[in-house]
Order: structure tokens, then sequence, then C-alpha cells
């Protein structure tokens, strides 16, 4: 029977009818094979699963899912790379009915489709289902950051990203520093950051360290000083300006311009920071376990990674908060539900950290995940403390990026300022103040959901 022409046909529904010819053809330039669709049968369910198009994780999550569906005859499954734009397109996805049943979802547009009501509840599957061994075995701010406000549970983490300091230990020995280690606090730092950079004539020819001037990088440091953007109490009220944020912003605009000690994007000519760090310009940098393998493969001195150090108040340290997450419009929750726990188990984590490195959400996992790195590279990874990245999801000291309740511009407003606080140093931190006059402003006249998107009501 023909498709009534004024009926939306779902993602899901055109793979069934279409047997996967059209998605095929499209998904062969990325290197995704997919096995051509057949009718569902009675008893045979058949879900569309979305994840990560980067090149090394279609092959990976395709040999999984074979595993998965040989095991859950019932059940067929079927990998679709995130469409792009992303962003933009998943908005007219979920709007329109065509968004897959399992998806991957992180940053502030994660909880944002969750408050749309794009995403399922995940509680009582949850309650029913999962063992504490499991929830206990995640960081509890990663796993809490997957709770909207009013505590739907929208999603089940995927990776954990930790945020650390990476150094070069050929250039700590020349100039006389210890290694850092857990014990290290702000004032440790920069001691070792001026004796770390090198002067040349009128310029400098090696800095200290450099941190990236984003969202997340600045707010660790915010939360090391005992303050937040965000309120945690009040998502519409905006802590930037407070005396604590102000502190931490000001201890890192005097490294940049006054001690000139921290490099800015322009000192190393807007090289991606881990380059810089490669290509020896900085003697440390704050960075994460994602940039990792290509530090690893790009370094040609002996590289140390240490946990990030103290601040003032409080020990912390970033944690993503990539998640699994399942369609709210789903026809298949129950089945939906099986995929997730298959994504979120040990063995899953275990491919991805094999594949390419992504630290594993799982504590339990982190033995593994450094047992693959220092396989691969045996001499350069051999003295590296690998498992610092995990220090704040071990200890339980680490953070996840602050959201006000409507994201809309609010990046860009903050952005503007630091760029001319920090990269230009042009204008003092108080200008925080009218930064966060602003993004109050935001979050009373605005309605949660992306510019582009043309629904009804993202970080």
């Amino acid at each position: 029977m023909m498709q009534h022409p004024s009926k939306k046909i779902s993602r899901r529904e055109f793979l069934r009818l279409a047997g996967l010819a059209t998605a095929g053809s499209a998904l062969a330039a990325c290197g995704v094979n997919l096995p051509l669709s057949r009718p569902e049968t009675k008893g045979t369910v058949q879900l569309v699963y979305q994840d990560w198009r980067t090149e090394w994780f279609p092959p990976m999550a395709q040999e999984m899912l074979g595993q998965f569906n040989a095991d859950n005859p019932n059940i067929q499954v079927f990998y679709t790379p995130d469409p792009e734009p992303f962003e933009e397109k998943m908005a007219s996805d979920f709007a329109s009915g065509t968004a897959p049943d399992v998806l991957a979802g992180c940053c502030d547009f994660f909880p944002a489709w969750a408050n749309a009501g794009y995403l399922l509840d995940l509680r009582p599957y949850v309650e029913a289902d999962l063992d504490q061994e499991t929830i206990a075995d995640w960081s509890a701010a990663q796993y809490k950051a997957l709770f909207t406000e009013d505590g739907m549970q929208f999603a089940l983490p995927k990776y954990h990203g930790g945020l650390a300091l990476y150094y070069n230990k050929d250039m700590f020995d020349a100039a006389g520093v210890d290694y850092p280690d857990g014990n290290w606090d702000h004032e440790d730092y920069l001691e070792a950051l001026k004796r770390l950079t090198i002067r040349e004539g009128d310029g400098t020819k090696v800095w200290g360290g450099m941190f990236d001037v984003s969202w997340d990088r600045i707010q660790v440091h915010v939360n090391e000083w005992g303050g937040h953007f965000v309120n945690p109490d009040d998502h519409t009220r905006c802590e930037m300006a407070a005396q604590p944020a102000r502190e931490a912003m000001e201890w890192l605009r005097d490294r940049i311009w006054k001690d000139h000690v921290l490099a800015t994007a322009l000192d190393v000519e807007s090289l991606e920071t881990r380059q810089a760090f490669i290509n020896q310009k900085i003697a440390t940098v704050e960075d994460g376990s994602w940039a990792l393998k290509d530090i690893l493969e790009g370094a040609d001195f002996r590289i140390g990674v240490a946990p990030f150090p103290s601040g003032p108040v409080r020990k912390a340290t970033l944690a993503t908060i990539d998640g699994f997450a399942i369609n709210a419009e789903t026809r298949h929750p129950d089945e939906a539900w099986e995929l997730l726990k298959f994504l979120i188990s040990k063995d899953y984590g275990r491919a991805m950290a094999r594949a390419n490195f992504l630290q594993p959400a799982r504590a339990s996992l982190v033995g593994d995940w450094v047992g693959y790195i220092r396989q691969q590279y045996p001499n350069t990874a051999k003295e590296v403390d690998i498992a610092a990245f995990a220090d704040g999801h071990v200890k339980g000291y680490a953070v996840t990026g602050e959201a006000f309740k409507n994201m809309i511009g609010v990046g860009a407003i903050a952005e503007q300022a630091w760029d001319q606080i920090f990269t230009l140093g042009k204008a003092p931190v108080s200008d925080m103040i009218e930064v966060c006059r602003k993004i109050e402003a935001v979050q009373q006249t605005s309605t949660g959901l992306p510019d582009y998107c043309d629904c009804e009501e993202k970080v």
C-alpha cells in the first residue's frame, strides 16, 4: 500500500521500505557499509543507531553491532553517521520525526534536546534494569550532568574526557624544574611557568604554558577558586562577575599580560594548543585525553602528564558530558534500551578505547585503556602517567561544563569578552559584569533551542 503523501516518513521507516539502498550509497564515501534492510518480520525489530562519523568510529561501530545483532536475533540495528551540519540537521530531524532511535550527543545541545521533549526519560529503565555497580563505575559529575533540572534522565555516559597538564620533560630538566604531580597548586604552577619561559632578545622563544580561551577551560579555573559561571540553584543567574570567578580570571590574565608566561593564540601564530606543544613553542599545555594520540605521535621529546593543578579553594578538572540517548518517539523503546545497555557495556567501552584511545566512561576500564596506549606506543608512552587523566574521575573531583537554562548566543557573548580580556589584553576582567547582564537578559527573552530551529521551544 502506498504511503499517503502528506504523512512524514521516519528514517527507520525509510530504511525498512527502501532497503537502505540510498543510505548505503551515501555512506559508502564515509567508509560505512550497511547491509540491505530486510522487511521487518514478526518478532524482528529494526533500530537506527546514529553516532560519530569521524574516520575511525564507523568501522568499530559496525563490528560491534555485528556482535549485538548476532546475540539479539530479534533486533536488527543499522548504524548511520551524524549528519552535517550536525546541530542544525538534528534540530530539523527531531522536529520532522526523522531522528534515529538511539543516538549520541554532548555539550549544551544535549540537555536542550531533552528539555524540548526529544529524548526519552531513562529513569524507569535505569531503576528497573541497571545495577548500582555500573552506576558507581561512572563519574558522579558526568552522571549527574545527564539529568535535566527537573530530574529527567536523558542519557547515560559514553566516554569520559579528562583535562590534565601535559609537560615537556626535556624542558623541565633543562630549567631544573621538578616535574608536576598531584600535589601541585597554582603557586607551584606559576613558579614553574616563570622558570620555563625563555626570552630571546625583545621577544619570547618559549612560553611556560597555554590554555584554550574557551568556556570549559576557563570554568575549571573558576571552579578551583570556589566560583561558578552559573548559579547552581538558579540556572538563569550568572556568576561570572562574582568575586571568585573574577579572581580566577585575573590570575589567568596576569599570567598572559603581566608575567608573559602564558601564550595567546596570536603568540603561537594561531596554532591549536596541542600543536603549539608538539612544536615546542610552549613547555606545558592544559589539554585533555582527547589530544593524547596526536601528542604521542607528533612530539619528538619526552612527554609528561600530571593531574590538573589545585586551586586556592578546591581541586577540579573537566569531565565531558558525551552520552547515549533514546529518541522519545522511537516505536521500540524496550529494544532501544537493550541496545543502549550494549553501548554502555564494558565491551563497547573497550572497543572505543582500542580503536582511538577514547578514555572510558567506566573507571574499571581505565587500566585496560592505559594498556592499549602503552602497547601501541611502547617507547613514547612508557613514562607517561596516562592514568592522570582519570584522577578526577576516580577521586571524585571532576566537574562538567556549566550551562544556563537558555544558551542561545551566550557562548558568543562570553567569547567576545574573553578575546578582549585574554587574547588581546585590551579589556579588564571587570567587563564580565556587563557580560552577566547580557546573559541574564537572554534568559528572559528566548525559549531555549537554537535560532536555526523552527520548532517551538543546546552548551
